[in-house]
């Protein structure tokens, strides 16, 4: 083996230009494919992001306008939900399915004030317990809304982590803040919790317990939101006929058309979830083809410079034959060089692809672009995992075998005689 490497390495030093040709056209398959993969991922992150702030198997819904005449009553009728319209869900046909019911109100325009910190058209968000489940809420420091603040009415609020940050100058020890005093307009509070705010959003809830805001504004039993969670769906088909039922009969109960799909808004996450993990599937598919598409662009120059090398160094195999040379050792020279080239310039690429990967993280993963309004940013974590850019390389490497056996078979196959021959 030791043999068999020296004669390689002799070979590809005799020849640098031919080996640093191949070797680049290698490298270059493998890097291209790993920066494809790593910026698709980054670009889906991105797009995906607001996806994951809330259980993909939920329903969130709200009053509308009803767009046709129904019951005798006419089109462009206000639909304002009620806390009773939360037993529709605990009856049947819902009840079975149904698991986590809350409903929301919110009153915006204040300005919250902490010592001389302050933030002005923050929202005071009235908030169940449930809503730290179905929205996944990450809480970085103290507790989130419980049953006793609902009950008693708890003057109590939980501020994102940018305010946070902001009132501890610019600090992270948010526990420094539990148990502090805000005030939001007139009215004060006593701070409980500080959550992760959605730092792309320009997120301004402070979440207050729902019987709270109720009570301080005399809301009655409106509600502005509902959301629930529920199980037993599986396809896109099944969640659409959901909704639709749930629509059905939201809306005969406050007497508008079953089908009118205005009379109360619905956003059926789990359809929508469904739908985002079907872009995904495609979109990933898409990069991988055109990376692979890339990927065989160097495997084709592998097997032509392979050609190449079989071709200029026939003379060479012929007098190797005539003092003895098997067919199946020239066959293991061309393949093992092969092997080698594409392994070592392979990892050479798959190391500058993740450099670049990391590189694009740390610019472009930190900029952002507005789109309807919304910061969002235009690359979220453009980074390929250590397995997925060493299985590129493996394949690579398996091709380029591959590519290296047919010019190989053929030197193997010439006779001595006609090789001595060859110029």
């Amino acid at each position: 083996m030791r043999d068999l490497l020296q004669e390689i390495w002799e070979s590809l030093r005799r020849n640098k230009v031919r080996t640093c040709l191949t070797g680049l056209a290698v490298a270059w398959g493998i890097f291209m494919l790993i920066v494809l993969l790593g910026a698709g991922n980054g670009l889906l992150n991105a797009f995906l992001a607001d996806g994951l702030d809330f259980a993909s198997n939920t329903i969130n819904m709200g009053g509308g306008v009803t767009s046709k005449p129904y019951d005798g009553l006419k089109q462009g009728r206000y639909i304002q939900l009620k806390d009773e319209d939360t037993d529709l869900l605990r009856q049947p046909p819902f009840s079975e399915k149904v698991d986590l019911v809350s409903t929301n109100v919110s009153k915006s325009g204040y300005t919250m004030t902490y010592g001389r910190r302050y933030f002005n058209d923050v929202i005071l968000s009235g908030t169940m317990p449930a809503d730290l489940e179905m929205n996944r809420i990450q809480m970085l420091a103290g507790r989130f809304i419980n049953d006793r603040d609902i009950a008693e009415k708890r003057k109590v609020i939980i501020i994102p982590h940018l305010h946070a940050k902001n009132f501890l100058s610019g600090g992270t020890d948010y526990d420094k803040l539990v148990g502090q005093r805000v005030k939001v307009g007139n009215l004060s509070f006593t701070i409980i919790g500080v959550r992760h705010g959605a730092e792309n959003q320009d997120d301004r809830n402070l979440y207050v317990p729902y019987s709270t805001v109720k009570s301080m504004f005399g809301l009655g039993n409106d509600v502005d939101e509902i959301t629930f969670s529920f199980h037993g769906l599986k396809t896109a088909a099944e969640g659409e006929a959901f909704e639709n039922q749930v629509r059905a009969t939201f809306n005969t109960a406050h007497r508008a058309a079953p089908d009118d799909r205005r009379a109360v808004w619905i956003w059926n996450r789990f359809t929508q979830n469904l739908q985002m993990e079907k872009i995904k599937s495609i979109l990933i598919a898409a990069l991988w083809i055109i990376g692979l598409f890339t990927l065989v662009s160097g495997i084709v120059g592998v097997s032509n410079i392979m050609l190449i090398t079989v071709k200029e160094r026939t003379h060479e195999f012929g007098i190797r034959k005539a003092i003895g040379a098997r067919p199946g050792n020239i066959l293991k020279l061309i393949v093992t060089e092969s092997v080698l080239i594409t392994a070592f310039f392979g990892y050479i690429g798959m190391l500058l692809g993740m450099i670049a990967c990391e590189i694009l993280n740390m610019t472009v993963g930190r900029s952002s672009v507005e789109i309807f309004g919304q910061s969002m940013k235009m690359l979220d974590n453009p980074t390929v995992g250590v397995g997925a850019a060493i299985g590129a390389t493996v394949v690579l490497i398996v091709a380029g075998t591959i590519a290296g056996i047919f010019p190989a078979r053929q030197a193997a196959k010439v006779k001595p005689i006609e090789a001595l021959r060859a110029d």
